[in-house]
């Protein structure tokens, strides 16, 4: 699996806290109604720690990132680590979005759009690989979309959790629960993975060999196209 051009995380993409992926998605949540659009980067040092970690393994690893726009919370910390590093960045964001995630500094490439629907589709077209850091609702949801996608055949691209201290253990035993009741395949279940370190998951993503259910729709971005997953043309911002 060739991920040397872009990562992505939601996704990472890269997922993190608030909306989701690294393949590149990173992405954060949103919270209540007094609360919509609180940027959280966890209560946890370590989850800081990981994103930075992240960010310099990427660069490390000469690849770019793909992720939902923002300066802020845990996206911040990666964005700016791959940005200082001196790789590229593209970030997707809303344009109704624009006045809330884009506060202090922003760094790389700003490409607006007009729904989350089209910033989902355009971080997934652009990523190679996917990533989700700790998160919330949002980064969840989009996790579990772009897992959909795989088990599709939309894309053959990797999905990985960056398990912070355990963060996602639940989320995994709940997966593997739904492979022993029936209702995952043990070949979609393979969709997956995921480490304790960005070093340890990068690595993982590169040796990822993708399975295929029998089964599998086997559709192609063409088609994804056709039913509006993909997004219009955009306007493109540069940040320094």
């Amino acid at each position: 699996m060739d991920v040397s051009r872009h990562l992505v995380s939601t996704t990472i993409n890269c997922f993190s806290t608030p909306r989701l992926s690294l393949p590149s998605f990173i992405l954060d949540d949103t919270y209540g109604v007094e609360d919509a659009f609180k940027v959280s980067s966890g209560k946890k040092a370590s989850y800081q720690e990981a994103a930075v970690e992240l960010g310099k393994e990427l660069v490390e690893r000469r690849i770019d990132l793909v992720y939902g726009g923002g300066s802020v919370g845990l996206m911040g910390l990666v964005s700016q680590a791959v940005h200082d590093g001196g790789r590229h960045v593209l970030g997707v964001i809303p344009r109704t979005l624009m006045p809330r995630e884009l506060t202090g500094e922003t760094v790389g490439e700003v490409r607006t759009v007009s729904d989350m629907h089209q910033r989902k589709a355009e971080m997934a077209r652009q990523a190679d690989a996917f990533i989700a850091l700790p998160g919330g609702y949002g980064t969840l949801e989009e996790l579990l979309e772009v897992i959909t996608w795989a088990q599709l055949g939309i894309h053959r691209k990797p999905v990985g959790l960056l398990n912070v201290d355990g963060f996602y253990n639940s989320l995994l035993s709940f997966i593997d629960k739904a492979v022993d009741e029936g209702f995952i395949s043990t070949t979609a279940r393979q969709i997956i993975v995921s480490a304790p370190t960005a070093k340890q998951l990068v690595r993982q993503l590169e040796e990822y060999v993708p399975e295929q259910d029998e089964i599998t729709s086997k559709l192609v971005w063409e088609e994804v196209d056709r039913i509006n997953y993909v997004s219009e043309p955009r306007d493109v911002l540069a940040f320094d």
